[in-house]
């Protein structure tokens, strides 16, 4: 059970060890272990480049042989940014550049994904590479960078022609989507600062970027793409949230007062339940995003959700007494109002 005698060698480094077994007649350099593993995948994935080498020299070497994972050699190399070893298999004639493994990663992919700007740069140098394709389900290249924030290979990628910054994954989501979900401030910047980008794409079940930054308080993600003419502040998702409302709803009150600050922001505009982003400031006793909030004029301090509950009675259901305090304050707040059972603040 276990690795081969030619695997154990290859993973170690062993290249005198692995030129003596490859002298035998019956030693196949192909041969999976039964942990899943070929001498070329394991030598490749360890970076051991003196056996990577010998193994090619075997006219019966199969460089695209991969291992349970279906990730082949050149796959494991790039996953694990071992950039001699992707020199090596790159000068082989026949390699498959493009062959997914189980996880639909093509070695593309994977060097994207896990940052490796040496690697990607080989494998952008073939003029036979498609730098938009992944495998099956999974993103492109460009949405994996983006999304873990590796910014040398985003422009290393972008520094390409055929590149598609736009290009969303199955869900809809697009490379500025994931750089702004996960608060990449330099990724951001770096695809706000292409002509041809979108800023506003969404689909009915992916938010725009701009509500993702909002829901999860980046502050200068916000301000990047609230500086961008063809964005839309008020944007809501499928439950009809905006980004105002959802900032509010978590208490990021910098990125709340960076909207307020638009005059296409409607303060009173509800979601499906009729729940304002005051209703859901009070609701959270965020005293300092009620005050932002009630900073605008336009602002209906007694706006009631669907069930005639106003941002006063939530707040007093809550015990926020702060946010109580702040509301009373405001001379046009309805401290008698009743919701649809008859219940007051009180």
């Amino acid at each position: 059970m276990g690795a081969t005698p030619l695997e154990w060698a290859a993973g170690n480094g062993h290249a005198e060890v692995v030129k003596i077994l490859l002298e035998r007649d019956n030693i196949d350099p192909n041969k999976r272990g039964d942990n899943g593993q070929t001498p070329l995948c394991v030598a490749a994935c360890q970076g051991h480049e003196g056996v990577v080498k010998l193994l090619l020299e075997r006219d019966d070497a199969n460089p695209n042989e991969p291992n349970e994972d279906s990730r082949t050699p050149l796959n494991c190399a790039a996953l694990n940014g071992h950039e001699g070893v992707v020199k090596i298999l790159l000068s082989q004639s026949n390699i498959n550049l493009i062959r997914p493994d189980r996880y639909d990663k093509t070695p593309l992919t994977q060097a994207a994904y896990c940052g490796w700007e040496g690697v990607a740069k080989l494998l952008l140098g073939r003029d036979d590479i498609d730098p938009n394709k992944s495998g099956g389900d999974s993103p492109s290249p460009l949405w994996w960078a983006a999304y873990r924030g590796h910014e040398g290979v985003v422009k290393l990628l972008l520094g390409r022609d055929d590149v598609s910054p736009n290009k969303p994954d199955k869900y809809g989501r697009t490379p500025l989507w994931g750089a702004s979900y996960s608060g990449h401030e330099g990724v951001v910047k770096i695809l706000l600062g292409r002509n041809d980008i979108n800023p506003d794409q969404s689909n009915g079940d992916s938010p725009a970027p701009l509500w993702w930054a909002a829901y999860r308080g980046y502050e200068e993600v916000v301000k990047m793409l609230l500086a961008r003419d063809d964005i839309n502040p008020d944007k809501p998702n499928k439950q009809g949230e905006t980004p105002l409302n959802c900032a509010a709803y978590n208490g990021n009150e910098g990125v709340v007062k960076l909207l307020l600050r638009r005059d296409d922001v409607n303060p009173n505009r509800t979601d499906k339940d009729g729940r304002t982003p005051l209703w859901w400031a009070s609701y959270w006793g965020y005293e300092g995003v009620v005050k932002a909030l009630l900073g605008r004029d336009d602002v209906n301090p007694s706006k009631p959700d669907q069930s005639g509950r106003t941002p006063l009675a939530r707040a007093s259901y809550g015990g926020h007494e702060g946010v109580v305090k702040i509301l009373l304050e405001r001379g046009a707040v309805d401290s008698d109002k009743s919701n649809e059972g008859g219940q007051i603040p009180l």
